[in-house]
């Protein structure tokens, strides 16, 4: 071995075993490898919802957790199985009557809020949403598409889970790596997690009706980011994560025209996963710097990957899939935005009038 080569390789072991104890670069490089081996998986074998596994990979990598355990991740399988069992189950069931489907369809999100206010599960809950919002709306048009979607959604999940696990496993954390702890589910009542709850399902439930009382599937991603937005019912809460999304999409779609016209100028399945390992250690370099617009990267890179899947099938506009998302997120957005104002004011009118009556 020459004195060159011998150099070379001292140097790459160097730069590995700094990679190795900074924790940020672990992440970058675990949130790389996920997002790209994920995305190259779902392109080849191409099953139906295959797009969402590089999403659902992203979104576990960029939380500040460590290594799921065994018994973590089964149980998050086991609640992806739950979540799109009880949506089939409620889509098939209720549907057939609408008042009482409304009527449980109120209760169902009101729980889950409470549930997820408390402390719960924020797996289980965003399962839980996208199964019953999803699913009953597929089902009020077809039945058997609720149905294959389900099962669909349940593999990818359970597939997204183990894709974590190898990503962790191939590039773990340094052995102190810190993390922080977790509150915990709290048990018993609060009072302000109910608050919370009650005020998220008055927000949505009137736009899920209407929803489905004119069947607007085409347009039922309004209905879901806003019952996404309105998982924390302040109004500074609601309005920032609807406009946080808006930028990230604006952010995401003019990475997603560079990304997706690379992909028309060399049409090659090799050429595909450099350009989408490279654009996710991008990604990764943003989502962990720690700069205040780190928050708005990951998003981003999930709307490049949906607007990117969505404008590769023949006939499938970019530009159209783009300016429609835009549109569909604003709708959102202003929607939570005056519904949360409208209910602030009249809480604000209550706690007016106990304090009148205390006072007496």
């Amino acid at each position: 071995m020459s004195t060159e080569t011998a150099g070379q390789v001292s140097f790459a072991k160097r730069w590995f075993r700094h990679i190795a104890r900074d924790q940020t670069s672990v992440r970058i490089l675990r949130y790389a490898f996920g997002v790209t081996v994920s995305a190259a998986l779902a392109y080849a074998i191409n099953w139906p919802l295959s797009f969402l596994l590089p999403v659902l990979v992203s979104f576990m990598l960029s939380l500040p957790l460590p290594m799921p355990s065994l018994v973590h991740g089964l149980r998050n399988m086991l609640y992806t199985l739950v979540a799109f069992g009880f949506g089939l189950l409620f889509a098939l069931f209720f549907l057939r009557f609408p008042f009482a489907f409304l009527l449980m369809l109120g209760l169902v999100m009101y729980q889950l809020y409470y549930y997820l206010n408390r402390g719960g599960s924020l797996w289980l809950t965003l399962m839980s949403v996208l199964a019953i919002l999803l699913l009953s709306m597929l089902g009020n048009s077809h039945e058997g598409l609720a149905a294959g979607v389900s099962l669909n959604f349940i593999w990818t999940g359970w597939l997204a889970v183990i894709m974590v696990w190898i990503a962790y496993l191939l590039v773990p954390d340094p052995a102190s790596a810190p993390y922080p702890q977790a509150p915990g589910f709290q048990p018993g009542y609060s009072r302000s997690a109910a608050d919370a709850a009650l005020k998220s399902t008055l927000v949505i439930l009137p736009l899920a009706a209407v929803f489905f009382m004119f069947n607007l599937t085409s347009y039922m991603l309004v209905m879901i980011f806003a019952a996404l937005f309105i998982l924390k019912p302040e109004l500074s809460a609601g309005k920032e994560a609807g406009m946080n999304s808006l930028v990230s999409t604006l952010l995401g779609g003019a990475f997603a025209w560079l990304f997706y016209w690379l992909i028309v100028a060399v049409p090659e399945y090799w050429f595909y996963v450099a350009l989408m390992s490279l654009t996710s250690l991008y990604f990764g370099t943003q989502v962990f710097s720690g700069k205040p617009t780190a928050k708005y990267y990951n998003s981003a890179l999930i709307a490049l990957l949906i607007l990117v899947n969505g404008s590769m099938g023949e006939g499938a506009g970019f530009t159209e899939k783009f300016i429609m998302r835009i549109i569909l997120i604003t709708l959102a957005v202003v929607y939570i935005v005056a519904a949360l104002r409208v209910l602030d004011s009249v809480w604000q009118v209550k706690r007016v009038a106990q304090g009148d009556v205390n006072t007496q």
